[in-house]
């Protein structure tokens, strides 16, 4: 007799700043929790110590009281690297002694770096928990590949972040240049090779409206940020803002020119796609899986992490075209609407749910009333879009 699925997802709360929460949301919103009876347990959010401690507690009481009870036809585990490790390996571990199929979904671009400066038995637990989930899934081909040599005996594939459909960004004709920053304003993602990058394009002193302007936006090193901006005599054309909300972020990509983000290492950012999504230039370091969602040149500019001389070249050429942004942001757009609207995304989800739950249970998968969905060969050496 068929019935309808039951799905568990596992991951931070929706309201954590971050790319797994915005990722969680965006493929909320498809309909592919309704399809599949999608119930969502958070480990862990935003807080303090006391309160990160009572929400894993809580969630994972939460999740042994669904897989006892409910008995869902598979849990969904969003994970990243360090203490989200942790949490979501006891979530994995649980579902593997009652027998729950687990789809591991890894989003963090350092994890292999968290697995190869981790003591030996914690690579053990790393390794055996990427090998016992029926699926993982990396965010691109490199990440895959990453995870390969951690686990190479691990079912493996590799999805996209997904994106929603936005409206292109379209500035008025001749209005100054507007280049946003969206991340942790810290060393890691570049703010402040930016802004030394920026003092060098625009010059020693700061640009009065209606000039160029740079905006940082997200927690961070804010004081350090504005203190480089006058010391180096361009503050007057940056504003540094704290962590903005959806709405908020989605105002200023809509009033963005160029999306920066000089990191020295990413996974798969949402930012980035979501800038792409709006029409907007990309300009971002060849880290990570930056290039197989941005071909430099192409759909913006990609240069070498903590390269000041060469961030600002790329800037000053950005700034100094505007048909040149424009075509960038063209081909950006294109290619997001192409391979990474978040429908998409959660078609190929379906397909993996599918396939797990007929290796499983060959000749009793539950169903659901969404049209049929294509199968992912989860084996196959490159699942990546359009490849």
């Amino acid at each position: 007799m068929t019935r309808s699925p039951r799905t568990l997802w596992v991951s931070t709360s929706t309201t954590t700043q971050g790319g797994i929460a915005t990722c969680v949301r965006t493929l909320a919103a498809t309909g592919l929790w309704a399809r599949w009876g999608v119930r969502h347990v958070a480990t862990h959010r935003d807080g303090g110590a006391a309160a990160k401690a009572a929400t894993f507690a809580g969630g994972l009481a939460r999740v042994l009281v669904e897989f006892v009870a409910r008995r869902p036809d598979l849990v969904h585990v969003h994970m990243s690297a360090a203490g989200s490790f942790v949490r979501k390996a006891v979530v994995c571990w649980a579902a593997y002694a009652l027998r729950v199929p687990v789809v591991l979904h890894v989003h963090s671009g350092r994890f292999h770096l968290f697995h190869d400066r981790a003591p030996a038995p914690l690579q053990r637990v790393i390794r055996s928990t990427l090998t016992r989930a029926d699926v993982v899934v990396a965010l691109g081909g490199l990440m895959r590949e990453r995870l390969a040599r951690i686990a190479p005996d691990a079912v493996l594939t590799s999805l996209p972040n997904p994106v929603p459909v936005a409206p292109a960004t379209r500035r008025a004709p001749g209005a100054a240049p507007h280049v946003v920053f969206l991340g942790r304003i810290w060393a890691k993602k570049g703010a402040f090779d930016l802004v030394e990058a920026w003092a060098k394009v625009v010059g020693g002193t700061a640009i009065a409206t209606p000039g160029p302007r740079l905006t940082l936006a997200g927690d961070g090193e804010h004081d350090r940020a504005r203190a480089l901006a006058d010391e180096l005599g361009v503050g007057g054309s940056v504003t540094v803002h704290d962590w903005l909300r959806g709405d908020e972020v989605a105002a200023l990509l809509a009033d963005a020119d160029v999306l920066a983000l000089p990191s020295e290492n990413e996974g798969q950012p949402m930012v980035v796609l979501e800038a792409m999504s709006r029409g907007v230039a990309v300009l971002a370091t060849e880290v990570g899986g930056i290039p197989e969602l941005v071909a430099s040149g192409t759909e913006g500019l990609l240069v070498p992490p903590h390269d000041v001389p060469a961030l600002a070249d790329a800037l000053g050429e950005l700034l100094a075209d505007p048909d040149r942004r424009r075509a960038l942001g063209e081909a950006a757009l294109a290619r997001a609407r192409s391979e990474f609207l978040a429908e998409a995304v959660a078609e190929r989800i379906e397909g993996l749910y599918h396939e797990v739950l007929a290796r499983r249970h060959p000749s009793a998968s539950p169903t659901h009333g969404a049209a049929s969905v294509p199968s992912v060969t989860v084996t196959d050496p490159d699942t990546r879009t359009g490849s």
